[in-house]
């Protein structure tokens, strides 16, 4: 893995006028990832990855969580390759997708956390609860619970060896080393399947995102 100042040294959001020689590395295994060379997807891995995780790391502080964002965020990126503009570094889009998926994350963590069970305190001392719009509520209720359906029944259909990873981590809330211990599996093998798994996921439901 590069270390995070060189995979960061082009993150500019502005066109690239005289690339460097990384920056032209990395067009080229771009050129060679949408062709379907997995070589290639693993040589950007392994250039990013470690750069990419100090960067989550100044927005997320829950290291184990940083390392699902970064995941998250190749699985997006390598889904998405076409998208990709060569007038701009490789470094600079892939940045972008990490800060706005982390973006979206601490969000989405943020209304989670806001309780109808919380009382509020008021400019007046008084504590008061947070009630929801009920009218605006059922239509979101009811989008959430096709939404889970429709991830539960992805999860049930990716091999065993994925599924039950996934499972773990995300229903079970484990750590890795935690499902490392269960599956009595290398670290290194769970990380790994961990990272097919969202893949698999990610362009199943994109195939359905009509029906969110």
């Amino acid at each position: 893995m590069s270390d995070s100042k060189s995979a960061n040294s082009e993150t500019s959001d502005s066109p690239r006028e005289n690339p460097s020689e990384s920056s032209l590395e990395d067009d080229k295994l771009v050129k060679k990832a949408i062709g379907g060379n997995e070589g290639a997807y693993k040589r950007l891995v392994d250039k990013y990855e470690r750069a990419l995780f100090f960067h989550i790391l100044k927005m997320v502080k829950d290291r184990e969580q940083v390392e699902d964002l970064v995941q998250e965020t190749f699985v997006k990126a390598f889904d998405n390759l076409n998208t990709y503009n060569t007038n701009y570094a490789f470094s600079t889009w892939l940045y972008r997708i990490a800060t706005n998926h982390t973006i979206d994350y601490l969000r989405k963590k943020k209304l989670k956390t806001l309780s109808i069970d919380d009382p509020v305190k008021t400019k007046d001392g008084d504590m008061e609860m947070q009630l929801p719009d009920e009218s605006a509520g059922t239509d979101r209720d009811i989008i959430r619970k096709q939404r889970q359906k429709i991830v539960q029944q992805a999860i049930k259909d990716l091999p065993e060896k994925y599924r039950k990873v996934i499972e773990l981590r995300h229903m079970e809330e484990k750590s890795y080393q935690e499902i490392s211990d269960v599956l009595d599996k290398p670290l290194g093998t769970v990380k790994a399947h961990i990272f097919r798994a969202r893949e698999l996921l990610y362009k199943e439901l994109k195939d359905k995102k009509g029906r969110f």
